[in-house]
């Protein structure tokens, strides 16, 4: 009968939490005897059994205090004299410790910083030294080729696994003849132009293939050598077979014997039109960025040679004034002696 009254009060514990109020914590300092006189000092008590006497005082108590709002309330039961006593008290916060909001800058503070910056740039462009300048037009294109290709970097294809190995169709020496004098002879072609190759440029080549056996691939502008890899990767996006590339930079393209027309005649592992057309352009600032980095890194160089031999002709003139110096001397020295 001893651990009644505990189970009771934890079962009105978990009754009684508010919800507004957060979370009611009870602490017990020490359980009452059977004999205490709180199953026989008050006569409405003392009438009932023992779970029920113990129910009601626990809810007689919690009557008279008012449950607190917006904070957690600790609940004490105190039987010392010989006496049961309630008592309500606030419980200390535990708050986590946060991390440190930023500050937001205000409109003028940004304002004063870019100027700031614009200044110090400013005086580095107008430093009467030549070092100063080249080093500072270098580490601003050197901050210009990182953030490009980073820029260059989210146009890689990441879903692009291993290139399905590509097996052309074994022509004779007879049929290659044919086929070239008849893409020749023919006008439907497909140009390449500065985006290079991207989704459109083989969904063009399928078209022309519905009524075509062959079709040329006009590339322009092209660099030395780059009308080699547009074949390769044409041939491997569209499955057809290089006939010829001409010198001027025209790939002839076979369908095949077996040629079907696929469902998606774009692939997905292409560029769009728009995306290949940023990407042309990020490829030629970097190309201009790179060229300007190593003229600006010779002309540091040569400077820097400058500035050292400089520096050994005015040595070289200081040790030429000082012995001429020290002969006059031995001169005077030697005129008066005599």
């Amino acid at each position: 009968m001893a651990s009644i009254l505990p189970r009771l009060l934890l079962r009105r514990r978990r009754t009684l939490q508010p919800a507004a109020a957060g979370l009611l914590s009870l602490r017990f300092v020490a359980s009452p005897p059977l004999d205490s006189p709180i199953a026989t000092s008050s006569p409405r008590l003392g009438a009932l059994p023992e779970r029920s006497r113990a129910a009601a005082g626990f809810a007689t108590a919690a009557r008279r205090q008012s449950p607190a709002r917006h904070r957690s309330t600790a609940v004490t039961l105190d039987t010392d004299g010989g006496f049961a006593r309630f008592s309500a008290g606030d419980e200390p916060r535990t708050t986590q410790p946060q991390g440190k909001k930023k500050q937001k800058m205000s409109k003028k503070s940004k304002v004063n910083q870019l100027k700031w910056f614009r200044l110090k740039a400013k005086k580095k462009m107008k430093s009467p030294n030549p070092e100063v300048r080249i080093r500072y037009k270098l580490d601003k294109a050197k901050r210009k080729e990182e953030w490009l290709i980073e820029k260059l970097r989210k146009y890689e294809a990441p879903w692009r696994g291993p290139a399905p190995v590509h097996d052309p169709e074994i022509l004779t020496e007879e049929e290659k003849f044919y086929l070239k004098r008849t893409g020749e002879k023919k006008k439907n072609y497909v140009p390449v132009g500065r985006r290079g190759v991207f989704g459109g440029v083989v969904l063009n080549m399928h078209l022309h293939w519905k009524r075509h056996e062959t079709m040329k691939v006009v590339c322009k502008p092209c660099r030395p050598g780059q009308v080699y890899e547009y074949a390769e990767e044409l041939a491997r996006l569209s499955k057809g077979t290089v006939i010829d590339i001409k010198p001027d930079n025209t790939i002839i393209f076979y369908r095949g014997k077996n040629y079907v027309q696929p469902k998606v005649m774009s692939p997905p592992d292409t560029l769009s039109k728009q995306k290949a057309l940023e990407k042309y352009r990020y490829e030629q600032s970097l190309e201009h960025t790179s060229k300007f980095i190593e003229q600006l890194e010779k002309e540091l160089e040569d400077y820097q040679k400058h500035v050292e031999l400089f520096k050994k002709r005015e040595g070289a003139i200081a040790e030429e004034i000082s012995n001429e110096d020290t002969n006059g001397d031995d001169l005077t020295s030697s005129s008066d002696t005599e």
